[in-house]
């Protein structure tokens, strides 16, 4: 963990003028901490304080999460900020009821549920793997189950048989996504956060490799001149991917880190 004097000089062009600045978070091993179930998943109290300070603070405080965004919301556990859900593929605006779903994958919710629930149903249940239901992307958990290894494997044979229907694969942190065959991911979430919204900087904090994507978001977005300053933040952990290791400006551990982080950019 940097100490607190560098974190502070970290994100000192960011708070020099927080109106004009936005802070987006992934939110499973970034703000809430990674366990089991992720139904039980939820941010801590502390954090969550520090994020409606930050809110009031900054121009945009936002989440981008592969959950679905009424479910990132829910376990952010706050209604005043965006969020951008199943990668890029919805988006939840402040205080809104529901989210606004691209189409395109949409269409295929019913095809990717097929292919997740009529795959190796024996094994699947034999295994224990869990399956998340996200609307247009299933997710495949084996997190903490008796047999880690003997759930992958099904979960990579139910993935083998879906990439043969026509669907998209995406492996996370013990997790495959089983993904309508729709081009997105959190570069396009913060391409839809920040729409709009009069910012000059950016902050963007991630913990596996499809927050990589969210960090190059805002460094094209720099590249072309629509932002002055970013921070690419990785939260890091045992299971950090190299590529987020290698793309990060700054490294800060686990979710206390990231309260750390809060706690600085509220100062």
């Amino acid at each position: 963990m940097p100490p607190a004097s560098s974190l502070a000089s970290a994100v000192a062009p960011l708070t020099a003028e927080p109106s004009r600045t936005a802070l987006l978070f992934d939110v499973d091993g970034t703000l809430a901490p990674i366990v089991r179930d992720p139904q039980t998943s939820s941010v801590p109290e502390l954090t969550r304080r520090l994020l409606i300070d930050c809110h009031a603070l900054y121009g945009l405080v936002g989440c981008v999460s592969g959950r679905q965004a009424k479910e990132a919301r829910r376990v952010v556990g706050i209604g005043s900020i965006d969020y951008s859900g199943n990668h890029g593929l919805e988006l939840l605006p402040r205080g809104a009821h529901e989210a606004i779903v691209n189409a395109e994958a949409e269409a295929w919710t019913d095809r990717v549920h097929a292919a997740a629930l009529e795959a190796f149903p024996e094994l699947r249940e034999q295994s224990g793997l869990r399956i998340e239901d996200k609307g247009p992307i299933v997710a495949l958990h084996w997190r903490g189950l008796d047999d880690e290894a003997a759930a992958e494997a099904v979960a990579e044979q139910i993935a083998e048989q879906a990439k043969a229907r026509g669907l998209l694969i995406h492996r996370g942190r013990s997790v495959i996504e089983l993904r309508a065959p729709v081009t997105s991911d959190k570069s396009d979430a913060v391409y839809a956060l920040l729409e709009g919204v009069d910012i000059d900087s950016a902050l963007y904090v991630g913990d596996d490799r499809t927050d990589v994507d969210g960090f190059r978001a805002l460094r094209a977005l720099q590249n072309k001149g629509r932002l002055s300053e970013i921070l690419c933040v990785g939260v890091r952990s045992e299971q950090t991917p190299s590529e987020l290791l290698a793309e990060a400006d700054l490294l800060v551990d686990g979710t206390e880190g990231a309260i750390e982080l809060l706690a600085a950019l509220r100062g």
